[in-house]
């Protein structure tokens, strides 16, 4: 079982920036495949960006290429966000995932953190 607790959401102006955190329980942290979604009000739940167990590969939705990068430090299992240039479709309850296969479904996740960006 993997606990997941982000932090880090709030209210910020168009242009500016955050930075979310995931933190994980469990010893096997480092082998899970984590994954950012995020949903906006009345919209469906949207892929924004995984990264692979173990230094592997990170991926982007075309919406955030460019201006969010994700990243992870294994040592204290958590994974990052790091959000730039945010717009305000990029308002939107996120929420960190894990998943211990390299493709398909997640497994686990977290609660959500709220981010709003104001114009």
């Amino acid at each position: 079982q993997v606990q997941l607790v982000e932090s880090g959401g709030g209210l910020v102006q168009d242009g500016g920036s955050l930075r979310l955190s995931c933190a994980a329980s469990g010893r096997t942290f480092s082998s899970y495949r984590m994954g950012w979604f995020r949903q906006a009000p009345g919209k469906e739940r949207e892929w924004v960006a995984s990264i692979r167990g173990r230094g592997g590969p990170s991926y982007y939705a075309d919406s955030v290429k460019g201006r969010f990068t994700i990243s992870r430090d294994n040592a204290k299992n958590t994974v990052y966000l790091q959000m730039n240039s945010l717009k305000p479709e990029d308002t939107a309850d996120y929420y960190c995932a894990a998943s211990n296969a390299d493709l398909g479904q997640y497994d686990y996740w977290g609660q959500g953190t709220q981010v709003t960006v104001s114009s």
